[in-house]
């Protein structure tokens, strides 16, 4: 090939290049600000909420202020953050984290960012479908109290949880303040047994036309599902939920230990 048509090709390529390890750079930098943010709205870090000036977080980062404003615009698209004239960026969604490594209710877990609330929708004995009836250990068609609510958290919706209960332990919940009150410690109290296990399942999954109007968030848009079988410390399955959560409201953890080889 001709010097001259190779010279053609090459400088196009070279500036996709440049390009693409822009956007790289702008992802990575985007998923250590978003770490940071959720940490320092936690923290009281940033003052009002507000994230340092581009140049402040370039010079920090050592990245160019294009990758920053990359970085800040991917945030924005994903509704954690927005430029405010003469204030700059700021944190506008906070996302409340849940713990995957300890059992416990939603308003347990988020006990010290606000107050959980829940607006029951559904309540009442079901034939059990046999999915469910199989999970818990019970006939097929046989009846479980179903239970749908939706879950706030200082008035914004947070999830939609839909939950499935053994009709001899759900009977005593449907005079239950379920409105105030979370399904676990009520199960316990029913029991008199703590729970002792779940099996859990989390994946993405896009909202259907009505998990979207209870959640307040546009159809089709990503949430997290969270499959949940809790036991009684006996081992007996009493509870099966399917919870989905406002994706852009909450962040899942968890503190894992790394098992012993197989020798």
């Amino acid at each position: 090939m001709p010097p001259e048509r190779i010279r053609e090709h090459t400088v196009p390529v070279a500036a996709a290049r440049r390009r693409r390890l822009r956007a790289d750079g702008a992802r990575l930098l985007a998923d250590l600000l978003r770490h940071q943010v959720r940490h320092q709205v936690r923290t009281g870090g940033f003052p009002g909420g507000v994230l340092p000036y581009e140049d402040i977080i370039g010079a920090d980062y050592r990245v160019s202020r294009n990758t920053v404003r990359q970085a800040l615009d991917l945030l924005r698209a994903e509704g954690l953050v927005d430029r405010q004239p003469g204030v700059g960026t700021v944190v506008v969604c906070e996302k409340y984290p849940h713990g995957l490594d300890r059992l416990q209710g939603l308003a347990e877990t988020l006990r010290e960012h606000g107050r959980v609330t829940n607006e029951v929708r559904t309540v009442g004995p079901v034939p059990a479908p046999a999915p469910v009836a199989r999970r818990l250990g019970i006939a097929e068609h046989t009846d479980v109290l179903y239970i749908e609510r939706r879950r706030l958290l200082n008035g914004l919706p947070l999830s939609l949880d839909l939950t499935y209960i053994p009709m001899d332990i759900g009977a005593g919940l449907l005079g239950s303040d379920l409105e105030n009150t979370d399904v676990f410690r009520l199960l316990e109290s029913l029991t008199g047994r703590t729970l002792g296990a779940a099996e859990i399942t989390l994946e993405a999954v896009n909202a259907d036309a009505h998990s979207a109007t209870v959640l307040e968030t546009p159809r089709g848009s990503a949430v997290l599902m969270l499959e949940r079988l809790t036991h009684l410390s006996d081992g007996r399955p009493v509870d099966l939920e399917f919870i989905r959560f406002r994706g852009d409201r909450i962040s899942m953890s968890a503190l894992l230990h790394r098992a012993a080889a197989p020798a």
